[in-house]
Formats: C-alpha cells, structure tokens, sequence
C-alpha cells in the first residue's frame, strides 16, 4: 500500500453527498492508502449508496452524535470494520433555521442549544467515543469556519464554530499526553448542502471570489480535503490545536 496515509485507518463522519468536503476527505484518504469507515445520521440509505462512490465502498456506522447510546456503542461497531483507528474526521454541524439568516437576537435558547451540542459539543463527543480505538495516538480534524469575525447570516453556527475552535485547542491540551493532535481546516465558503441550508449565504460568495489572492471556487472542495489528509498523515507530528485556512487567503486580506 502506498501514499500519504499508507495504512492509517480512518473514521470520517458528515458524508451526505458527493459534493462535502468530508466525501472529498474519504476519497482522497483512500486514494492514498488508507481504510475508511464512514458514519451516518437519519437517511442512512442515501450515505450507503454515495459511500458506493468512493473508488473502494466503504462501510457506514449510524451515528447520532447527540444519542448518548450511538456514542458507547461506537467504537465496538468500528471495531467489525477495522481493529484500530489512527485517524477522525469531525464534520458536523446544525442549527436550526432560527439561528440563522439574520435571527440572531429572536433564536430561542432551546434552538441555541442544539445548535451547540451538534455544531459544538459533539467534537469532543466523537473524540470521546473514538478513544479506545486510538491507543496509539492519532490524530482527530474538524471543519470549520473562520470565528474570529461575525458573519452575516451565519448568527449562532459562527457562534457555534467559535466554541469548535476553543474546544480543539481544549481537546488538543488534554489528549496530547496521549499522542492525539487535535486540528480544524477552515474551508472558505463552499456550495454544500450545508451552506445551502443557510439563508443568505450567496452573499459570501462574489466577495470571496473577487477578494482571496488566489482565487477561490465555490464548488471545489479537495483544498479543503488535501488539507485535512495532511493534519491526518505523519507530516505534522508535533502540530495540535491549530487552525489551518484553505480560504485563497482571504482571512489575511484587510477590507
């Protein structure tokens, strides 16, 4: 087996169709060596038949990352697929439709909260539950988008994405005696079902084209996936809790 990832076992999570970034993940991850196990949530039918895409079909675990029982029971059923993983891909996220689009101030805590605990909390959840598989060490990446900013639109989930941001670098403290790296990728803005999902989102979208330095296109999501093969890979053995841009380089442009 050759390439970046030569034998590293990975779970990736949040393939819903061809066109995430954690599809282009599983993809690549597999074009370079590895074995992946896909996870999936409510409409398992549909990540069964996009899993059938990938250049080896890979197996699909259900994972609700809020159901306390999916979570214990989750490293017995990676275990029916690989005996270890070396490597987790955290991409999940959801808010419902009162945090967004402009509902900043009206979101009731009850909304609040879920969005937290999906968008947020579950990153340490899925880290959690993937620790008795990675006793090697290993390395978890999640997906965000730039929180040091308040977007329009983006409301609770930039919230949300803030406290993914803190609770990598949390993470990246107290797992590091264990030779676990905890890192994030933030993607620019991208034309997934999640970006569609949210109200007003176009409007990200001619001015990151015009501004980032090197361009940037909505629909091409493997910048975004090379980067997380590379947090997954040996090549960065002594970075955790970092945040990588794969945005052309617009977080670092002045207005």
């Amino acid at each position: 087996m050759s390439g970046l990832l030569a034998g590293k076992r990975l779970l990736v999570t949040g393939v819903i169709t061809d066109a995430s970034i954690a599809f282009a993940v599983a993809k690549l991850a597999q074009e370079n060596g590895a074995q992946v196990v896909l996870t999936g949530y409510g409409r398992l039918s549909l990540v069964e038949r996009i899993a059938k895409r990938l250049p080896e079909p890979a197996p699909v675990i259900e994972l609700d990352v809020t159901n306390t029982e999916h979570l214990a029971g989750l490293a017995d059923k990676v275990r029916e697929h690989v005996d270890g993983l070396d490597g987790v891909v955290h991409s999940i996220g959801f808010a419902p439709q009162s945090c967004l689009g402009g509902g900043f101030l009206d979101a009731p805590w009850e909304d609040v909260a879920t969005a937290l605990q999906v968008s947020t909390y579950s990153y340490k959840s899925l880290a959690m539950a993937a620790l008795p598989l990675m006793s090697t060490g290993g390395a978890v990446v999640g997906l965000t988008f730039d929180a040091t900013k308040a977007w329009p639109v983006y409301d609770w989930m930039g919230v949300a994405k803030a406290g993914l941001e803190s609770a990598s670098r949390y993470l990246a403290l107290h797992l590091g005696k264990q030779g676990i790296r905890s890192n994030l990728v933030a993607a620019g803005p991208l034309r997934t079902i999640a970006a569609k999902s949210i109200p007003g989102f176009e409007q990200f979208e001619d001015a990151w084209a015009e501004r980032a330095p090197l361009g940037w296109s909505l629909t091409d999501q493997e910048p975004a996936a090379r980067a997380c093969l590379a947090l997954l890979s040996d090549w960065f053995p002594a970075t955790t809790g970092e945040i990588v841009h794969v945005d052309g380089g617009y977080h670092a442009i002045g207005a």
